[in-house]
């Protein structure tokens, strides 16, 4: 199926497709093509009635379509990041952490959170404080940070001590104090 298939047939639910025809339409697929795509395999992920493998390998295919939306974003997207955090972290603590694959450890989470935080958090909380007279930049940028921590009450219980948990759980205080 190619993203033209889809453009003649734009009431065509993807989430009746087969894992096939799915995966070859987010290789060829743009834009609010890909996010349709990645919800339809999300749903599949989701669906108890699948084996635990093929709930993973469907929630592969909603990174993939997630992460393809960055193809023609400039600079990284927090949503992009916030959907990707948020679905490993479901698959981790629905169907376990595999730390064979980077997508299912929660060592590897905590490493692509805190890479894609531009704040530690103590200049977070620094600028919590009086977040309301903050330039409307700053305070969206705070935002970011919330909802790209909004997994770690989750993911810290799958971490072991040390400087990684420690940082996550700083964070972890400092997320309610943010807009």
């Amino acid at each position: 199926m190619s993203s033209d298939a889809y453009r003649e047939e734009p009431g065509h639910d993807l989430s009746t497709w087969t894992f096939d025809q799915l995966q070859t339409f987010i290789h060829d697929a743009h834009g609010q093509q890909l996010e349709t795509a990645r919800v339809a395999a999300q749903g599949h992920a989701y669906n108890s009635g699948h084996s635990q493998e093929t709930r993973r390998q469907w929630a592969k295919l909603s990174l993939l379509a997630n992460r393809r939306m960055l193809d023609n974003a400039e600079g990284p997207s927090a949503r992009v990041a916030h959907q990707d955090f948020t679905l490993r972290m479901w698959v981790i603590d629905r169907l376990g952490p595999d730390d064979t694959d980077p997508d299912w450890s929660p060592e590897a989470l905590a490493s692509d959170t805190l890479d894609a935080l531009t704040f530690t958090h103590t200049q977070a909380a620094g600028l919590a404080e009086g977040w309301r007279d903050l330039p409307i930049e700053q305070i969206r940028e705070l935002r970011r940070h919330k909802n790209l921590t909004a997994h770690l009450d989750s993911l810290v219980g799958y971490l072991e001590p040390g400087p990684v948990r420690g940082r996550l759980v700083a964070w972890t205080a400092i997320r309610q104090h943010l807009p």
